[in-house]
């Protein structure tokens, strides 16, 4: 299935799941505002192309928990972009949601998209023992084990100076984690072996990390019409990015560097377990930055 068409699966498995929630139209106005700003849906993109490689043919069950992490993730855009936290007024290349509606409604919307993706997941038609993997897993990622965690850790060295073993952790939480749930999701749903699991797991952690490497560096080098939010900002709040410690060029080496990585292992999945790789190989391919 061509890459348009899974995004449209995907938007349509969200739009679904609110459809007839009639308790508060505005509450469903702002999560469907964020929710339909766009973005490139790589989370769900992964899964869905990792499912593919792995030999799947693609259904609604598998659409559905593509959109549970997107849910994820735009909720915790939303909350981002709070005064509290990054204080922006754009994102992906229109006003931030408390800006379009207000902060209570924004924190709110957020709320939802953080929990409203376990009630879907507990919905789809998996096995009960995959269904529960998936949200144990999916939980882990996006709280206290994982992103929401990870953010906490971003305000706290916030003007400080960190080691990069520190940065690396921040990462692999605020960003990483969510990037892996997606391989592990495929594995999970595929019933891979354990070793070809632990390996998906790796490459997603890999390609968190150069996602966030790659995401600093745009943060510095690409102007907004391009990066769709307000540039320069971890810069103004003092932020800890691998360009502000390693430099510039140095972050542009480790971004490829931790590509490289991901696509060894992922290389070395395919032999242990044969499927197809090449569209992953793709997508990792697409995240490099030349300096």
């Amino acid at each position: 299935m061509d890459k348009k068409r899974k995004i449209a699966n995907v938007n349509r498995a969200i739009l679904d799941f609110y459809q007839g929630a009639e308790v508060s139209d505005r509450l469903v106005q702002a999560i469907l505002y964020s929710v339909e700003a766009g973005g490139k849906r790589i989370r769900p993109l992964i899964f869905l192309d990792m499912l593919e490689a792995l030999g799947l043919e693609l259904e609604e069950s598998h659409f559905q928990i593509a959109a549970s992490v997107e849910m994820i993730h735009t909720g915790s855009l939303i909350h981002d972009d709070l005064p509290a936290m990054d204080n922006d007024d754009y994102r992906r290349g229109r006003l931030t949601n408390h800006r379009q509606f207000d902060e209570a409604t924004a924190i709110l919307a957020g709320d939802s998209l953080f929990l409203d993706p376990f009630g879907l997941l507990s919905e789809i038609d998996l096995p009960s023992e995959i269904k529960v993997r998936l949200i144990a897993e999916l939980s882990k990622a996006s709280g206290v084990k994982g992103m929401v965690a990870g953010q906490m850790l971003d305000i706290l060295s916030e003007g400080q100076n960190v080691a990069l073993e520190q940065l690396q952790a921040i990462h692999a939480n605020k960003t990483g984690a969510l990037l892996t749930f997606p391989f592990l999701a495929a594995g999970l749903v595929a019933q891979v072996p354990s070793n070809t699991l632990i390996q998906l797991r790796q490459v997603g952690e890999l390609l968190g990390l150069a996602f966030q490497v790659r995401d600093d560096i745009l943060d510095l080098t690409v102007e907004f019409d391009k990066l769709g939010k307000t540039p320069g900002k971890d810069l103004l709040a003092e932020k800890s990015t691998y360009p502000s410690l390693l430099g510039l060029e140095p972050s542009y080496q480790f971004l490829n560097q931790s590509l490289n990585q991901a696509q060894t292992i992922l290389e070395e999945a395919a032999t242990d377990y044969p499927f197809e790789p090449q569209s992953i190989q793709n997508l990792i391919e697409s995240l490099r930055l030349h300096g």
